[in-house]
């Protein structure tokens, strides 16, 4: 019997699984956490696109996303608007 490496990316198949996906890790607020999970939906949808939509190199987009990895905030702004997502503020009871 073999196994294979559970991956998430091969589980984000839609628009909506990845939207909760990305939402539900950022409801955890942890930012080594949502740079991996940003970094699993852009591997599911494919570096060589998310690379052509951000004009940043795969190697570089690697690298951001990996981890331990500390991108600049420009460059999770722009992985976002290539997998098309946004960033929302609401207002939270305290």
């Amino acid at each position: 019997m073999t196994t294979s490496k559970f991956d998430i990316a091969d589980y984000l198949d839609s628009k909506e699984m990845i939207a909760e996906y990305l939402n539900t890790v950022l409801e955890e607020g942890d930012n080594a956490a949502i740079i991996n999970a940003i970094g699993h939906i852009a591997k599911a949808i494919g570096m060589t696109k998310i690379a052509e939509e951000t004009g940043l190199s795969r190697p570089s987009l690697y690298k951001a996303l990996s981890d331990g990895a500390k991108p600049q905030f420009a460059t999770i702004m722009k992985v976002l608007k290539a997998i098309g997502g946004q960033i929302q503020v609401n207002p939270v009871s305290i």
